[in-house]
């Protein structure tokens, strides 16, 4: 399991947000290594989404996600050691990722984008509606 250590201490067992509707959702598209038209198509349907945010450091964004703070984020730059370990630590609170084209993550993939969500359910619907013409 994951787990954070508070400040003072505690140890907590951390897991992703609960499963909802997309309209329901919160959570980060990494618009600055997208070309377009795939940038100005996934802003679009972003607001399919309850909120958006974008803290631009993937470090903060697998601790929101995998303690439930928030539901998705997508990337397209993905190198190691941006995703090897929060996609592990997200994985573990009970997560799902994959490529943007349903194939599994690999440490060794640098391109090809990748889908966080909270369960595979979530990552098909993020999928469908995201990159709906």
């Amino acid at each position: 399991g994951s787990h954070i250590r508070h400040a003072h201490g505690v140890l907590e067992t951390v897991h992703v947000a609960d499963a909802v509707p997309i309209s329901q959702m919160t959570g980060s598209v990494s618009w600055q290594y997208l070309a377009e038209p795939q940038r100005s198509l996934l802003a679009r349907n972003q607001t399919k989404t309850l909120s958006q945010f974008g803290y631009r450091c993937a470090a903060h964004e697998y601790r929101l996600l995998a303690s439930g703070h928030a539901h998705f984020v997508v990337y397209n730059k993905l190198m190691p050691w941006d995703h090897l370990v929060g996609v592990l630590i997200h994985a573990e609170a009970g997560g799902y990722t994959a490529r943007i084209d349903g194939s599994a993550y690999l440490p060794s993939h640098i391109d090809g984008g990748i889908l966080v969500a909270p369960d595979k359910e979530s990552w098909q619907e993020l999928r469908r509606e995201l990159w709906a013409q």
